[in-house]
């Protein structure tokens, strides 16, 4: 049976000032102690002081002597300084973060701190200890920002504890002040300078009446402004026969310490503890709140470790005040779920109920007021659930635990609380157990009930078999109660166990791997993995053989085990024991869990566990360990992440495999290769669908289920497949065949197109890397994924597009010519007819690339010869987008130009609108082709439309464009080109401009061909412009009246100017002046009812 815990031994001055920085005063009383043997006297006087209240010494003895009293006072104070360290500051009282010289600017603020200096400054005075009552002043010096301060503390204490303690400095917050802990550590480090009295009941017990008198009215005279009235009340009553004062015998004592039912614990402000708590809440994580609430729970972790009963205390003040966030009714009212940070500090909260509940020691009527009190929580409707999200439908997974009320063990909906619940069934009387935890050399040949063979291994080291977490949560609560000892122990069978088990599931997969091979598939997983579990199974069994290796600053002494070695192999260390577990741990086939949290969690939990593997430093032993794990991982079937064949859920193992790659590509690069290969696989993105197979052990679950999975962290996961891929890339480098066979992993396995790109990017750089020559066969990997990346973003949306199009010619130039004239040749597989025209041509025809490759005249030829055939196979494809790039690609040699011009004209009448016509025909005029740039405007003019109002359309400058071309070349184009405007154009301002411009010179004076110009200026009473002139009359004619029908008086000024350039056009007619009069006229007539506006008109125009 776990024996109760010793009774906690006086500290010494050494080990006190090592743990909490105490002072070099040395403690007068030890050292005598030193000199001569302690007295009978004070050796009972101390163990009475330990375990006994006052009250019971009083009530057993008729008369106590006045030395023995004197003795059981004097030892009743606390004897060390951690405990006052812990309730004065947020740190552990571990030597690093308090004991050493606080140069800290943080540190140096810490009560416990500061309350060493002004002890060390000797600003403790006036120190009375009267029965189980101390008191005295501390004086703060003044500095330049605070006056000079003088405190009045008094603290009570009992049993080596102090109860209650009291500040004039007005202190708000958790712990002590610095005062109160500068009057604790005087009495602690001189108590022989300290004045001691028996408690005041025992003085006024010797005084006589006339004694009593004096004394009562000596203290009224002192302090008659404030007990005066007190006095007088108490008075009266002691005077009444019939008051309530004087049915009760005798009178308290503050100073006679605790009575018989009072709970003997250290004083903590359980008022301050819920303000802070709500204070930080409120602050919704900002401030550092979610770092204080942190630390609050590291207190209740220490409180625990010291097996302080105020852990349970105060950690159910901060559950109260989390339950009563309001923010959580808020949460659930508007179906937004809680932020990570806030969801973290719930899971520790319920972390730590579970150390708690299996305290090895608790009673069971606590246990059963702990039981109350989770179900009361686990009951509220805004309780948080435990998976983040909404309740997993797993049932009560923990074997070990009987079946409890439907109500409470198998609700649906699983809470933080629900562990710490189904815990509270757990117990420890179980005698394999007790053997396990309190015997160093528990074997087989101790227990004779070993029938099934399944409570030791073969070596006849005992085994423990239970649902693991559960079990590593008994490891958690023995590690954080104070038994350390006893927690290796048990983490040792347990780590035992599963090594067992997974040469237990190694052999079975052996027996059906032809049936499950054949098959392909498995549905065979775990429902709960023990990385990223709520109660972290495989951190606790990693840190617990590790903190026996713990230096007092931290860091991990590794070349050697301590003198407590239970149950370690020859050679094997703790370490070797800590990575073991973390390696099996991580390799374990495992479902992933529904909702974003836990599958958020299931990622950090396991880059933290890598992490930690990556601060130990890889020697000879450590590597047989990898090598070893990699090997059962890679053959150990579906129990195994990295097994041959994994249920189409599991959790991947990209990030865990590139651990142990690196880890061992030093040692052994074809098992380091075998691990990351296989772990490339993301069968979740597969079509293939789960079907059953194989018999299963008890400890696994068949998943039933075919559902498309919802995984919230599917980028995160293909990011870190996309890292395992890069890692093996640069690893490969030089050797062909090993990238070869990742490239072909890769083209496999990764299904994101921008993943893909990034590899083909960080292939490309490490292939080019300054300080050497490039690597042509990583190059070509290179180019192999940039080609992989255009056939999968072809038909589909990506913004990065351009950029991937303009990286893989740069790749290809980079391999050389023939991928270049491979990827033209091949363009309609990776290109659309723009990008192929307007970016790959063209950049692999520019100097620059020429100049790069240091191509001869044949290559560039050959080259230019694939450009073009490109150029117009994207043209006849898509001749809008293509025809320009393709006619330029296709200037230096006539037939190509000439096909392209063709292309063109085909599509001119069906597939072009007029602005890619207006942009060819200008082209056409830039090369020097006039007539062809006449033939492309005149089509582009047959496809335009501009109304009357449109006279800000971008086309008006592409047909001003080409009525100039027209005019330019002579009057038969002019001649053809302007019924074509007329009849495009009916905006009166873009006509009268045409109109003017055509006026201006003589058709043809331009021309190349100055026989066609007759060189005189041509009629408007004539066609061509006639027909123009009546055009542009016309839509001015149309344009008002339309502009007439809706126009109000803020536009009239802007009209009459309308009307103004209209004049100018009628007067270009011989009846010019006539026309516009008639039209003023009818204007006039018809817009009277306008009487302001024809006001105007008839000023401007009679």
């Amino acid at each position: 049976m776990l024996t109760n815990p010793p009774p906690q031994q006086p500290c010494h001055r050494a080990a006190a000032g090592a743990l909490c920085g105490g002072g070099s005063a040395a403690n007068q009383g030890e050292s005598s102690r030193t000199q001569s043997p302690e007295s009978l006297l004070d050796i009972a006087a101390r163990k009475v002081a330990e375990k006994w209240p006052f009250q019971r010494v009083e009530e057993r003895f008729e008369r106590i002597p006045e030395p023995v009293q004197r003795r059981i006072v004097y030892w009743s104070f606390p004897r060390s300084e951690r405990e006052i360290c812990m309730y004065s500051s947020f740190n552990t009282g571990a030597g690093e973060e308090v004991g050493s010289g606080g140069e800290s600017g943080d540190e140096t603020r810490l009560p416990f701190r500061r309350g060493i200096a002004l002890l060390e400054s000797g600003c403790v005075d006036n120190v009375l200890q009267v029965g189980f009552h101390l008191s005295g002043t501390v004086r703060e010096l003044a500095t330049s920002s605070e006056p000079e301060l003088l405190c009045n503390v008094s603290v009570s204490f009992d049993r080596c504890k102090i109860t209650s303690v009291t500040c004039s400095c007005g202190n708000k917050d958790i712990f002590y002040c610095a005062h109160v802990v500068a009057l604790s550590l005087y009495r602690v480090r001189k108590p022989e300078q300290v004045k001691l009295r028996l408690p005041i009941s025992e003085t006024l017990f010797q005084m006589n009446r006339d004694q009593l008198q004096k004394f009562v009215q000596y203290l009224i005279t002192v302090h008659h402004t404030d007990v005066l009235p007190t006095a007088q009340k108490l008075a009266d009553e002691i005077l009444s026969q019939n008051s309530e004062i004087n049915q009760v015998h005798g009178a308290p004592d503050p100073t006679a310490g605790a009575s018989v039912d009072d709970e003997n614990c250290w004083h903590l402000d359980e008022e301050q503890v819920q303000e802070q708590v709500k204070l930080f809440l409120s602050q919704g994580g900002y401030h550092g709140s979610g770092k204080q609430l942190n630390l609050l729970f590291s207190k209740v972790r220490e409180m625990l470790m010291m097996r302080d009963s105020n852990g349970a205390r105060m950690l159910t003040l901060i559950t109260e005040q989390f339950m009563g966030d309001p923010r959580l009714a808020l949460w659930r009212q508007q179906g937004t779920t809680m932020t990570d940070k806030y969801r973290q500090l719930w899971d520790e909260l319920g972390a730590l109920w579970m150390c708690i509940v299996l305290n090895p020691h608790c009673k069971p009527e606590q246990k059963a007021a702990w039981l109350r009190q989770l179900r009361r929580w686990n009951g509220v409707d805004v309780c948080p659930l435990e998976d983040g999200n909404h309740g997993s439908e797993l049932i009560n997974l923990t074997n070990a635990l009987p079946q409890g009320p439907p109500d409470s063990l198998t609700r649906p909906h699983r809470t933080v609380f629900t562990r710490a619940i189904e815990a509270c069934d757990l117990h420890w009387q179980d005698p394999h157990l007790q053997h396990i935890i309190t015997e160093d050399h528990y074997n087989n040949y101790c227990y004779h009930d070993n029938l099934d063979g399944s409570l030791f291994d073969s070596r006849g080291w005992p085994l423990w078999h239970e649902h693991v977490p559960t079990a590593c949560a008994r490891v958690d609560a023995l590690r954080s109660h104070g038994y350390p000892k006893e927690a290796l122990r048990l983490a040792i069978a347990i780590v035992n166990t599963l090594r067992r088990q997974q040469q237990k599931q190694l052999e079975l997969f052996r027996g059906h791997k032809k049936e499950l091979l054949h098959r392909g598939v498995t549905s065979v997983t775990n429902l709960e993995g023990w990385v990223g579990h709520p109660l972290d199974p495989i951190g606790t069994l990693y840190i617990t053989p590790l903190s026996f290796l713990l230096s007092p600053s931290g860091s991990c002494r590794r070349t050697e085990n301590p003198v407590y070695t239970p149950f370690l192999e020859e050679g094997e260390t703790f370490v070797l024991l800590a990575v073991e577990t973390a390696l099996i741990g991580l390799g374990q086939q495992r479902v992933m869990p529904d909702g974003l949290y836990a599958q958020e969690k299931v990622c950090r939990n396991e880059e933290q566990l890598l992490a930690k593997l990556q601060e130990v430093e890889l020697d000879d032993t450590l590597v047989k360990i990898l090598r070893k794990q990699a090997t059962l991982l890679l053959e150990a079937g579906p129990y195994s992440g990295l097994g041959e064949v994994v249920y189409r859920e599991s959790v991947p193992m990209h990030t865990f495999a590139k651990y142990l790659f690196t880890s061992l590509l030093p040692h052994d690069a074809e098992l380091a290769y075998q691990i990351a290969l296989r772990a490339m696989r993301l069968p979740v993105l597969e079509s293939t669908a789960p079907s059953a197979d194989l018999s299963r052990p008890q400890h696994i679950v068949s998943v039933v289920p075919n559902r498309y999975p919802r995984w919230f962290t599917l980028s995160h996961i293909e990011s870190q497949q996309c890292e395992l891929a890069s890692t093996m890339l640069t690893a490969a480098k030089g050797d062909a065949c090993k990238l070869h066979t990742v490239l072909e992993s890769i083209q496999k396995n990764i299904h994101s197109s921008s993943h893909i790109f990034k590899l083909a990017q960080d292939a490309f750089k490490i292939a080019t890397l300054m300080d050497s020559l490039p690597d042509l066969t990583l190059l070509k990997v290179s180019l192999e994924l940039g080609l992989q990346v255009m056939r999968l973003t072809l038909s589909t949306l990506n913004w990065r597009r351009r950029e991937m199009v303009r990286w893989l010619v740069t790749c290809a130039t980079e391999v050389g010519v023939f991928a270049l004239d491979n990827i033209m040749q091949n363009w309609f597989t990776l290109f659309t007819p723009t990008e192929a025209t307007s970016v790959v041509a063209s950049t692999i025809m520019s100097n620059s690339t020429i100049v790069r490759l240091h191509l001869d005249c044949n290559q560039q030829e050959k080259l230019a010869n694939s450009a073009r055939t490109l150029a117009l196979q994207c043209a006849m494809k898509d001749p809008q987008n293509c025809a320009l790039s393709a006619l330029t690609l296709c200037e230096k040699d006539h037939i190509a130009f000439e096909t392209a011009y063709q292309i063109v004209l085909d599509a001119a009448s069906t597939g072009m609108n007029y602005t890619q016509l207006f942009t060819i025909a200008r082209y056409m005029e830039h090369r020097g082709y006039p007539m062809r740039a006449y033939k492309l405007a005149t089509l582009a003019m047959t496809h335009l439309n501009l109304s009357y109002n449109q006279d800000t359309h971008p086309a008006i400058n592409d047909v001003l464009w080409a009525c100039a071309l027209s005019h330019s070349l002579g009057k038969n184009e002019l001649a053809a080109v302007i019924p074509l405007v007329v009849k495009s154009v009916k905006c009166a301002t873009v006509l009268s401009d045409i109109l003017r411009r055509c006026t201006l010179t003589t058709p043809g004076m331009v021309a190349l061909h100055s026989r066609r110009n007759s060189g005189k200026m041509m009629s408007l009473d004539k066609a061509p412009l006639r027909q123009l002139l009546d055009a542009t009359i016309g839509a001015y004619i149309n344009t008002t009246h339309s502009r007439l029908t809706h126009i109000s008086p803020r536009h009239y000024s802007e009209f009459i100017e309308f009307l103004s350039k209209a004049r100018e056009t009628f007067l270009m007619a011989q009846d010019g002046h006539i026309q516009f009069t008639q039209f003023i006229d009818n204007l006039k007539q018809i817009y009277k009812g306008k009487k302001k506006l024809m006001m105007l008109v008839r000023e401007r125009f009679g």
